[in-house]
């Protein structure tokens, strides 16, 4: 009985002690024992991130907070944006404080990507900016949450962050990014679109005078039709069936 009492011993605490390695390696820790931030890639003498999970991740966060905020503004709901809040803080304070591969939004941008070939971006400017995100949402937190008030600094808080996710999620734009350029300047590498690198624009990237005209002509188009066909757009549509009908019947 004590053997075998024993043995379960022993294999219990070997698992534990590979599980404590595997947990060690996965979350990046050193020998000295010290996190690491980001993924070592051979060719990349920095710890990097895969830019198109973070742009999924970003993604599926911009989905969620722009329904949360309609609901706030056209139905005077609040109780989805206080879920979103305590969502999104957890997901950031686990990117931040544990590891970006243990990030719920980010497992699943790497699921939603994994076809595709990844494009490594420097991990140290992301933790800012994810940073200044989780800044943000702790703001929203202790205000809507935890105080249950809401001011236009909430519903400032919110816009900024609506604004960060769809920059990063449409133009690929990290605006927590740029700020950590500003003061880690020579520390800044493998930025997104490789904007920390100073080059010269290819041809391709030009704007020409005339493309400039046709998005001024496009604009003023769009005006024309606001202003000529604003009572005419205004009719409520009706139901396709009966307009058949009627088409039918006359």
């Amino acid at each position: 009985m004590r053997t075998k009492t024993a043995t379960i011993f022993t294999a219990i605490t070997i698992n534990v002690i590979e599980a404590s390695k595997e947990w060690r390696s996965q979350t990046g820790f050193t020998k000295k024992g010290r996190m690491k931030f980001g993924e070592s890639v051979p060719g990349y003498n920095i710890p990097v991130l895969n830019e198109r999970e973070v742009r999924a991740s970003a993604g599926i966060l911009l989905v969620f907070i722009s329904i949360s905020i309609m609901r706030v503004a056209f139905v005077g709901d609040f109780q989805m944006l206080k879920f979103f809040v305590i969502t999104f803080i957890g997901d950031f304070i686990i990117r931040v404080f544990v590891s970006p591969k243990f990030s719920p939004t980010l497992i699943l941008g790497r699921l939603i990507v994994s076809n595709q070939v990844p494009e490594y971006v420097g991990a140290a400017q992301k933790r800012f900016a994810w940073i200044i995100g989780l800044s943000l949402a702790t703001l929203i937190f202790t205000l809507l949450v935890v105080f249950n008030a809401h001011s236009f600094i909430t519903g400032g808080a919110c816009i900024i962050c609506l604004i960060f996710l769809f920059l990063e999620t449409a133009f690929g734009i990290c605006v927590g990014c740029a700020v950590y350029r500003w003061f880690h300047k020579e520390k800044a590498q493998y930025c997104p679109g490789e904007i920390c690198d100073v080059t010269n624009k290819q041809d391709i990237q030009k704007t020409s005078r005339l493309q400039l005209l046709i998005i001024f002509a496009f604009a003023a188009y769009v005006g024309a039709a606001v202003f000529f066909f604003h009572d005419t757009f205004s009719a409520k549509p009706r139901n396709l069936w009966e307009v058949i009908g009627s088409m039918v019947s006359g």
